[in-house]
């Protein structure tokens, strides 16, 4: 099949693909606290994650990621889930979300913000991005060989996160 086979046409939805890790270390899940000067999420935890590049893959850019926002090489990463975000525009987030295991070497802080080992039990204490509270469980429980979840965010009348997983 060709590029022009794909059927793209500027009048369908487009997303924007984006990804987030999570880390973990035992009982420890690495976040990354928002830098102060970042305009979203400034001083909240979330995952470690970004755009996917042009020529990149989805797992390339995982690891990118992780490596430019904690400075850690992370081989044994796995897809977990695939949320779709209704921003209500003609534009979405298409967000890839991956689980990986600690494999050694120093956590380093960027301009993105300060990674830090977080332990389980604390997380609902901790100033998480607000869908966090949902999504991260889900992540934590997923065991290898389990199916990807599937989830669709999107924002109702007052602008409110509604969060929903759809099943097979």
């Amino acid at each position: 099949m060709g590029r022009e086979e794909q059927g793209v046409t500027r009048d369908r939805y487009m997303i924007i693909p984006r990804t987030l890790v999570f880390i973990t270390r035992g009982k420890e899940v690495l976040l990354l606290k928002g830098a102060p000067t970042k305009r979203l999420w400034a001083g909240r935890y979330n995952g470690i994650g970004g755009h996917v590049e042009r020529g990149e893959g989805v797992l390339e850019a995982a690891k990118r990621e992780v490596r430019e926002e904690t400075g850690l090489s992370i081989g044994n990463l796995r897809l977990c889930g695939v949320v779709m975000i209704d921003t209500g525009e003609p534009i979405g987030i298409g967000l890839y979300v991956f689980r990986g295991e600690y494999e050694g070497g120093e956590v380093i802080s960027s301009p993105e913000g300060t990674a830090e080992w977080i332990q389980r039990e604390a997380l609902s204490s901790q100033p998480l991005v607000p869908d966090l509270s949902v999504l991260l469980p889900r992540v934590l429980a997923h065991r290898d060989g389990d199916p990807v979840f599937i989830a669709h965010y999107y924002y109702d009348d007052q602008d409110t996160l509604q969060i929903r997983f759809e099943t097979s």
